[in-house]
């Protein structure tokens, strides 16, 4: 599976290219989603929960960022990865800077549901709690902060209906 290129690279309103990043849908043989618990370094309570994943690294393909990124920050390895199930330009502020970003969710599923974050860099080190699986009413009952923000219902018909043809553009988010 390789990816497609769009015409145009997405950019920042500045017109700066957007960092490209690789994330993953990670399902469970219980359907239940992985999602990462993170904060603000130095700020616990400004928290939330967010995908495995991110930036490439050197000439890396998407697909290889998000099994690299998977097995740093979850320790998971058996992975089948699938398609590109959406696609999103965010922009938020984190560690002191202003993150933008052009974000691709891979679906990938596993058995092996035992995580161990041994390859995080020291920014996540400080800002990564840990890891949980969620169950679908779980993630859509939540009072917590997921991103992306309609993940629950993203989840509920990926799993109601299966992935898309192909990828679906979800709105941007900027926080």
């Amino acid at each position: 599976m390789r990816e497609s290129a769009p015409a145009e690279a997405p950019s920042t309103p500045t017109g700066r290219p957007l960092r490209k990043v690789a994330r993953v849908v990670l399902l469970d043989p219980s359907e239940r989603i992985l999602l990462l618990h993170g904060h603000e370094p130095g700020d616990p309570a400004d928290d939330w929960w967010f995908t495995p994943g991110g930036g490439l690294e050197g000439d890396e393909t998407r697909e290889q960022a998000a099994l690299r990124e998977l097995r740093e920050e979850t320790g998971i390895t058996e992975v089948q990865l699938g398609p590109v199930l959406w696609r999103r330009v965010c922009s938020f502020p984190f560690a002191g800077r202003r993150w933008e970003q052009d974000e691709w969710y891979y679906l990938a599923r596993t058995t092996q549901t035992a995580t161990a974050a041994e390859g995080l860099t020291e920014l996540e080190r400080r800002s990564v709690a840990g890891a949980r699986w969620w169950t679908c009413r779980e993630l859509t009952e939540a009072h917590e902060t997921v991103y992306p923000t309609r993940l629950a219902e993203l989840l509920r018909r990926l799993l109601d209906e299966g992935p898309p043809d192909r990828p679906e553009i979800l709105d941007t988010e900027i926080v």
